[in-house]
């Protein structure tokens, strides 16, 4: 029997979605993020449980909320090597 390869690189891994959005909403904040992504539950009345919701049924949008966290920890990985 083989074992389970390993996950390849893959930088969101042992990341789960309310640890994202909670580090984006305090290095960003709703208003940044509801201007980059504009999707209801960042702009009215936003909360961590209604975008859980919102993302976890909505792949497009997980997508998006993926990439801004990858690029935001990038940019914060750039900046402290300066």
């Amino acid at each position: 029997m083989s074992t389970p390869p390993e996950h390849p690189r893959n930088p969101l891994h042992g990341i789960t979605l309310e640890r994202m959005l909670t580090e984006m909403v305090e290095h960003l904040g709703w208003a940044k993020m509801g201007a980059r992504i504009p999707i209801r539950c960042f702009t009215s009345d936003p909360s961590i449980k209604s975008s859980l919701g919102f993302l976890r049924k909505t792949p497009w949008a997980r997508t998006k909320v993926e990439a801004m966290y990858l690029s935001m920890v990038r940019a914060q990985a750039r900046r402290q090597r300066e």
